[in-house]
Formats: structure tokens, sequence, C-alpha cells
């Protein structure tokens, strides 16, 4: 019965905030959330998240929730368990300033047990509850358009009505990251920072606690990625360009770093390519030799939507990984949930990042009568 019920609430939740398929938005969207031919119904060598690791199939909606913390399990327990999740984490709003359509806080927010990190709040005028986004990056600044080009998702997702946190990395240093004293590999540390500012978002008045999605690119990408992925409160998220499968030939998808998901109790390895002589390490070692890949973590957003902003490093072939997030959705009696966009380069553009801003207003603003 428990199970039947989260399954229920599941697919509510979705079928809510992907309604108004006929709007003006949506009809700018639907391309993206359709394999090319050339990539539809492939999968490739990956194992079917509709299969349980003993070969069973998936057959029901019953069957997906027992498979879904197969999965869960089996990474947990190579990356770590999450500590216990801060349910009102504080946010201390240090000083605040008038930009545009919306008020900037700068603050402080907890996101671990004894853990503080500093960014920004930005709240769009008018009455709420709005929306909301948190975007992580290596730094908040550059989320909030002080910074950079074209990584500005907190102001701009703002400018257009949702409320956004900026956060960046624990410890300041992405190659160094505080984890808070857990034995967490790093990334899903990053997910759980980003499950813990869901929850600072989800406390405030000012937010639809139901309409919460997370974005960044690169770097960020992955985080919110792990974070989505790995915490099924988020609504829907956007991961730019992050690398979606493990890749070794290409040197910007590289999970293998002991400050993502290659962290062992020896020495670590040193930065770059896998070779003879700088081979695997940790849990990357592990995932590889049991033949596990992260579209098993995609999977878990089943039927939550997500959108890959794909660049360099996540070309049109990774629909065949997407592929099987599509088929477990098609299980569940959702479509439209997986989508991608594509441009030749790794840095985003105005028309991919327009892509992603249509993604969230379709998925998580109110459809209007």
């Amino acid at each position: 019965m428990i199970q039947r019920t989260m399954l229920i609430l599941l697919l509510c939740g979705a079928t809510t905030a992907a309604s108004g398929d006929d709007d003006v938005t949506w009809s700018k969207l639907k391309p993206f959330f359709e394999p090319p031919a050339e990539f539809a119904g492939q999968f490739g060598a990956y194992h079917s998240p509709l299969k349980f690791y003993d070969g069973t199939p998936v057959k029901d909606g019953s069957d997906w929730l027992r498979r879904r913390q197969e999965i869960l399990d089996r990474w947990n327990g190579l990356l770590g368990k999450w500590p216990e999740l801060i349910e009102h984490p504080q946010i201390e709003r240090l000083e605040s300033m008038h930009r545009d359509n919306f008020t900037q806080h700068r603050i402080r927010v907890e996101v671990a047990r004894g853990q503080i990190l500093d960014g920004y709040l930005l709240v769009p005028d008018g009455t709420g509850p709005f929306p909301a986004v948190v975007v992580p990056f290596y730094e908040p600044e550059t989320s909030i358009g002080t910074k950079g080009e074209r990584r500005d998702f907190a102001l701009q997702l703002s400018r257009r009505g949702f409320v956004s946190i900026a956060i960046g990395s624990p410890g300041g240093d992405a190659r160094k990251p505080d984890v808070a004293g857990t034995r967490l590999q790093p990334l899903s540390y990053l997910g759980y920072v980003a499950a813990n500012c869901h929850n600072a978002l989800a406390a405030l008045p000012e937010v639809d606690a139901k309409r919460i999605g997370i974005v960044g690119h690169s770097y960020g990408g992955k985080w919110a990625m792990f974070g989505s992925c790995l915490y099924d409160k988020f609504a829907c998220a956007a991961w730019s360009d992050p690398g979606i499968v493990f890749d070794e030939t290409r040197g910007s998808v590289n999970y293998w770093e002991p400050w993502y998901l290659g962290l062992g109790d020896g020495p670590n390895r040193k930065p770059g390519l896998i070779t003879p002589d700088n081979p695997r390490t940790g849990p990357y070692a592990t995932l590889i030799d049991e033949g596990l890949d992260l579209h098993e973590l995609h999977a878990l957003m089943a039927p939550r939507p997500f959108l890959v902003s794909g660049g360099s490093e996540d070309f049109p072939a990774r629909w065949i990984p997407l592929n099987h997030s599509v088929a477990v959705n098609n299980l569940l009696g959702a479509t439209h949930r997986v989508g991608m966009t594509n441009r030749p380069k790794h840095d985003p553009t105005v028309e991919s990042n327009e892509m992603i801003y249509a993604f969230f207003e379709h998925f998580l603003k109110p459809q209007k009568e």
C-alpha cells in the first residue's frame, strides 16, 4: 500500500507540472522531447533500468518502485548514504537590494549540520508563492549575473518570476570540497547540499514548495544532476552539458577525479585521463567494474521531467542512454518527460538558455486556465 501511494503521488505531481501541452511554450519545447529518428528506440549496451540486477524484468509501477529502491541502495552503498536532511535549514539575510523586478538578498544558508554557505536569494516583486530554482556553480556571483556570461541562470529565471537561490562550492574550491566530515563521495555530498537548499526554499512563504527545480552548467550541471536524481522532491531539473554518462575518452566528463566519484582511501590519483599509470580509484572504479552508469540515476527522475542542455560533451548520440529513461516513463504512463537540446560547443548560448527558461516556465509555472 505504501509503494502504491508513493507511485500515485509521483505521477500526480508530474502530471500537474506538465499540463497544458497545447500552450505556446510547449510548442517550442516539444520537438526536443522526442529523440531524432536515427536514435529512437536505441538502447546501446547500457543495462536496462527496467531489469533488476539479477535480470528479472520490471513489469509494472509496483515493480519499478522496488527496482528504483534497488538502484538507490546500490549507488548509496558505493557513494555513501546521506546524513539526515535538514527539514528547515536556516537562511540569514545579510543585506538586500532591488534589481530590475526582484529583490536580491545576500544570504548565509545552512547546507549541512555545522556548515554554512554564502550565497544569494533572489525574490521577484509581487505576491507569491512563486516557483523556485536552486542554482549551484563554482561560486554564486556567476549565477546572479555579476560575473561571466550566459551562466546567470538565477538572474534570468528571477526576472521571469522565479525565486532562486545561488550557491557555490563548499569550502570555496571545487577540487577540494569541504564535505563537513561526512564519508560521502564529493559529488554525492553536493547532491546532499542541493537537497538542503531545496528544503530551505520550500520553507519560505514566498515559495511554492511543490514547484522547485534545479539547474546548473558543467560542474554545476553534474551537481544539479546528482541533486535532482537523488532527491525526489525536486519537481524537475535542467543539466547543461555535464557529461550525462561516463566517457573516459573526454577529459571534461571526469567523474573519475577524487573531487567527484574517485575519492579512495589511498593517495589521490593525478588529475587527467585514465591511463595504466594513472588508473581509476575509489567508488568510480567499482562502478565501472560492475558495468553501472549514470543512466540509472537519470531513471530515478521518472516521472519527473528533465532537460539536458547538451553541448560538446552531451551530443545527440546521448539519446541512446536517455532512451532508457524514456522507457521507464512509458512504463509509468508518462510522456514527454525527457528532453535534450544540442549546440556544438560546451559554452551555453542564448538559444540553449532560452530553452532552459522555457522548460522551467512550462513545467514549474501553473498553467493558465
